[in-house]
C-alpha cells in the first residue's frame, strides 16, 4: 500500500516577464522554477522575487497550474 500525498505539494513558478518584449543578449524564453508548498498553510497562489536569466534581473515569479 502506498501513503497518502500529505499536505506538501509540487508547484511550478513562472516569470511574469514573460510577456514582456526586451532587447538583450540573453534567449527569449519562459523561465521556470519548482519548488513545493505547504497547501494547509497557503491555499492561494504564492509569489515569490527570483532571478530571471532571461530577463538578467530578479523578477516577480508567480504559482501556475
Amino acid at each position: 500500500m502506498s501513503k497518502n500525498k500529505g499536505a506538501r505539494i509540487v508547484i511550478t513558478l513562472e516569470c511574469s516577464c514573460r510577456n514582456l518584449i526586451k532587447t538583450n543578449k540573453r534567449k527569449k524564453e519562459i523561465f521556470r522554477y519548482t519548488s513545493t508548498k505547504n497547501r494547509k498553510n497557503t491555499p492561494s497562489r504564492i509569489e515569490l522575487m527570483k532571478f530571471c536569466p532571461a530577463c538578467n534581473e530578479h523578477n516577480k515569479f508567480k504559482e501556475i497550474k
